[in-house]
């Protein structure tokens, strides 16, 4: 019987690996994020920093693991057969659910996840007992007071972060302005003296207050004369900075490493408990079980577990070594920290999310409010201020999203943040208050302008209910898998690890996947190139590309049409209206990246062919409004029941579709392959299908003028048709002459 709960501990220590890999991969945005953005080193750098502080911190985390031993439940009342099944319950749930955010490259919090899947299994579990014991109550049960401050530390700790990165940072650019080179030698020593001062207490305060390592006596010491300790610490800073400055020392760039080994200390010494917190507890309950007879496992009651927990050294540093392990290798990581990135990103770029109802308004409402403050502030002050912030004197390194003074702000204001936190007992998401932080501070730096602000808020609003889904997904799903565990039995439990793992192999294969076609699509590769003949080189081949397959969309899509007009098919229509819309969507996508590129291509190239490049452009796009003139009269007309398509009509009109057709596949085969041989007379043959049409307009016209008995409703649907027949021929026309002049023919 008890050789079930070996198998337990067993995955469970197997599934903590993963969970060390999955959590590392969705909490890496909290440390990594500001200096890979701010490009302070190099990549293997900031890594190698970061593994430090991760290392430190895990094997300081002793002290941390309480919360999974009788955080959220109490112990004493149940069983050894009931916590193995919240614990599996747990760790089944929580690798699935953040592998689950990691995959779609959003940012959650680990705690969050820990904290609702052990209230979710303890809940359904107290709800098991109580209805079979009339002695037992939930609130004899269940520590529920923690969750619920959990839930208000979210709120707290979003809007205060949002507020705090804002305000900082708009001071700091006042202080500083893009320029921030200019005045360093009167600025740099106290700021310097602050930051390295805020960085200090934060490692002194949270990663070495509570490390079992610290004896007593230091603790209290460190208690008693914080004061002093931050004024000779302030002091020394200071006057450190200043001469770092002198001795030509970039001093935010050891700012933004100190800050990142910092966070990413704190991050593995509160952390690590979401990881491998539960799978410690299930070992330290089966060897309490063992050590007092093991005889039944369902009257044996875990009293153990109200005991802290004494977590070996060994164990601290196995961790924290799969950690550092996972923060080199995970794709995942990298995916995560490039949404915080891409969302703070001082300059242009690939606009990862849409627009939202939700970020409309605020927009506008933020629009509206700036407007009321403008009329306030006198015109000397707002002319002042926007010299602070002229985004065209920015010094920012090489392919950096934002520059070394948000950088520093982003880590410093963070940590501060987390020791308030700490010092107020609340416990603050690492994630939340990160990535508030870095949101408010882009705010501040003007980095969301009009043309990307309901883009970035998109995001940012996808990324918080993605945190607040963290929490009710954990909450049921958790609950469920403790229901289905409990009445199924060691079965259940069997089939859910057989499951999980399945799970994972099908999520790191579907992943990897997608990552290797992402990784080597042209638009990344324009976007992260700063070479500009490359970048033209590849805007040229993308050009191509996204022409060819425009060409190709736009004849399948004609093709339908035709087809579900004739045949009466409206299944056939609709899929072709979803079609369009995600045409048009992809398309802006790719207008945006590629408007990057050429601004980045040589200057004398992009100045010589940015013409036909916008007029392509606007080929692709007039594309899109012609098929939609053609396809809604249709759909309409075939989705009401009006009288079928004439057999005269069709029997007139499939030969010129059928030119059509052969015209948008020869100019989709000149196109892709760069061969202009037959321009001049592919100019000709267009220009003649439009004569022909216009022949066919008239023809029809005349017909609708003189017929008696004429079904106008089907008759000007089909002057509709030929209407936009012409404008689909002479807009391929256009586009033709487009890209034979951007190749420089």
């Amino acid at each position: 019987m008890t050789e079930i709960f070996y198998v337990i501990v067993g995955f469970l220590l197997i599934l903590a690996v993963f969970d060390l890999f999955v959590g590392v991969s969705n909490d890496a945005v909290n440390f990594l994020q500001s200096a890979i953005g701010a490009k302070v080193a190099r990549f293997r750098t900031v890594l190698i920093v970061a593994s430090a502080g991760v290392l430190i911190g895990a094997v300081m985390s002793a002290g941390m693991m309480d919360i999974a031993r009788h955080g959220i439940m109490q112990p004493s009342y149940y069983s050894l057969t009931e916590v193995m099944t919240i614990f599996l319950a747990v760790m089944v749930t929580d690798v699935v659910v953040l592998d689950m955010f990691n995959s779609m490259g959003m940012p959650t919090s680990t705690t969050v996840s820990l904290v609702f899947e052990l209230l979710g299994a303890s809940f359904v579990m107290a709800l098991l007992k109580t209805a079979g014991d009339d002695g037992l109550t939930l609130g004899m049960l269940l520590n529920s007071n923690k969750a619920l401050t959990v839930i208000i530390a979210i709120f707290v700790s979003v809007a205060i972060a949002f507020v705090a990165g804002l305000l900082v940072q708009w001071l700091a650019r006042v202080i500083f302005s893009f320029n921030y080179k200019k005045k360093l030698g009167y600025t740099i020593g106290i700021f310097g003296g602050i930051a390295f001062t805020s960085l200090a207490y934060f490692i002194l305060i949270k990663g070495l207050g509570d490390s079992p390592f610290i004896s007593e006596t230091f603790r209290q010491w460190i208690d008693a004369n914080t004061t002093m300790i931050l004024i000779v610490a302030f002091i020394a800073t200071t006057i450190l900075s200043e001469l770092l400055y002198f001795l030509k020392v970039n001093v935010f760039k050891i700012i933004v490493l100190a800050g990142t080994f910092a966070l990413a200390m704190a991050f593995a010494g509160n952390d690590l408990v979401n990881f491998i917190g539960v799978p410690l507890a299930a070992l330290d309950s089966l060897k309490d079980f063992l050590a007092n007879g093991g005889t039944d496992p369902d009257s044996f009651m875990m009293t153990s577990l109200q005991e802290s927990a004494k977590s070996p050294m060994l164990y601290l540093l196995i961790a924290g070594v799969i950690m550092v392990i996972a923060l080199a290798t995970s794709k995942k990581a990298q995916n995560v920290v490039k949404t915080s990135v891409n969302l703070s990103r001082q300059g242009e770029g690939d606009e990862m999310f849409g627009s939202s109802p939700v970020a409309r308004v605020l927009v506008r409402s933020s629009q509206n409010l700036t407007s009321v403050v403008e009329q306030i502030v006198p015109s000397s002050v707002k002319n002042w201020i926007g010299s602070r912030f002229n985004k065209k004197e920015a010094i920012m390194a090489e392919g950096a999203a934002f520059d070394e003074v948000r950088a520093s702000v982003n880590l410093v204001l963070s940590a501060l943040l987390i020791i308030m936190g700490t010092t107020l007992t609340l416990p603050l998401s690492t994630t939340y208050v990160t990535f508030m932080v870095a949101m408010g501070s882009s705010l501040a730096d003007k980095a969301w302008n009009r043309e990307t602000a309901v883009f970035r808020i998109t995001g940012v609003v996808s990324v918080i209910g993605g945190w607040f889904m963290t929490a009710g997904i954990a909450f049921v799903a958790c609950g469920l898998v403790c229901l289905i565990m409990h009445f199924g039995g060691f079965v259940a439990m069997v089939a859910f690890m057989l499951l999980v793992l399945f799970l994972l192999w099908n999520s790191k294969r579907g992943f990897d996947k997608k990552e290797k076609a992402v990784d080597n699509t042209v638009e990344q590769q324009m976007l992260s190139n700063s070479d500009p003949k490359q970048v033209w080189n590849l805007l040229s081949q993308h050009f191509i590309g996204v022409q060819t397959d425009v060409i190709r969309n736009v004849s399948e899509d004609y093709d339908a049409i035709f087809k579900g007009l004739e045949n009466e098919d409206i299944r056939s229509l609709r899929r072709c209206s979803r079609n369009l819309k995600e045409i048009k969507n992809i398309q802006q996508k790719v207008r945006k990246v590629e408007l990057v590129a050429m601004r980045r291509s040589p200057m004398e190239i992009a100045v010589e062919r940015n013409t036909w490049f916008h007029l392509a452009m606007n080929c692709d796009e007039e594309y899109m409004y012609g098929m939609r003139r053609m396809l809604e009269p249709i759909l309409e007309h075939v989705d009401n029941c009006f009288d079928p398509f004439s057999k005269t009509y069709v029997n007139e009109y499939r030969p010129v579709m059928e030119k059509v057709q052969s015209m948008l596949a020869t100019a989709g085969k000149v196109i892709s392959q760069s061969d202009y041989s037959d321009y001049e007379s592919m100019l000709r043959e267009f220009q003649g299908t439009i004569a022909d049409l216009s022949a066919l307009r008239k023809k029809h016209i005349d017909r609708m003028q003189r017929e008696e008995g004429i079904n106008f409703k089907t008759a000007q649907l089909y002057l509709n048709l030929i209407q936009e027949t012409s404008e689909l021929v002479n807009t391929t026309k256009h586009l033709v002459r487009a890209c034979y002049h951007f190749a420089g023919k």
